[in-house]
């Protein structure tokens, strides 16, 4: 650390200690115009080489409270900043306790199963929020997950052979590490979607 330290021609620097987190999880708020607030819920997400490969939602084995100390946060994060539109937070689980990671004013990645996995997608309340419209619903509509396609396009006939499945794909080139689309599946249970997963992440390429 000294070493680098003087690399850097002894300039102030931020050293981040390791969190042992559980496991990954986002919240996506909304407020509008006129200081609404709604918030969609919790998801899980797992990643590969610092990039999001999936998305579950709602987040498996999300406890009401946990839910409600994330929006508490989002809350005090929206008003502070007199924020309008979507906004994303990334925490770190640990344990029933959330750790803060990082910020995100927009629509978020980790949002893409809301295009069919709730009742107004975040691209919809964003919209809304800054056209002054009332906000929509963001009550989940059964159990979603999303998979990012990263430098793989899939067959396209066998992945909307799958019932249930979206596929998203963005129009670019193909490339290693590139995100080309991403790839939906909704259903009513999670028993439904666990199920699923398998074939899923066979459409989105190796991990």
């Amino acid at each position: 650390a000294e070493r680098a330290f003087h690399a850097l021609g002894g300039q102030g620097l931020i050293l981040e200690g390791f969190v042992p987190f559980h496991r990954e999880v986002s919240l996506l708020a909304v407020r509008g115009l006129g200081g609404e607030v709604a918030f969609y819920p919790l998801v899980e997400n797992r990643h590969q080489g610092g990039i999001l490969r999936l998305s579950l939602a709602p987040a498996p084995g999300l406890s009401p409270e946990l839910q409600e100390k994330a929006e508490g946060y989002a809350q005090k994060a929206l008003e502070a900043l007199g924020y309008v539109g979507v906004l994303a937070l990334e925490l770190f689980q640990v344990g029933e306790e959330l750790l803060f990671n990082e910020m995100a004013p927009r629509v978020h990645n980790s949002g893409h199963w809301t295009l069919e996995g709730a009742e107004t997608s975040q691209f919809e309340n964003h919209l809304r929020a800054l056209l002054g419209l009332p906000l929509g619903s963001t009550a989940p509509r059964g159990y979603s997950a999303m998979a990012n396609l990263i430098g793989v396009k899939p067959d396209f006939r066998e992945a909307l052979a799958l019932p249930g499945l979206h596929l998203h794909w963005y129009g670019k080139a193909v490339r290693p590490g590139r995100k080309v689309g991403h790839l939906t599946l909704r259903r009513d249970t999670w028993e439904g979607l666990e199920g699923n997963l398998p074939r899923l992440l066979a459409l989105a390429g190796p991990w």
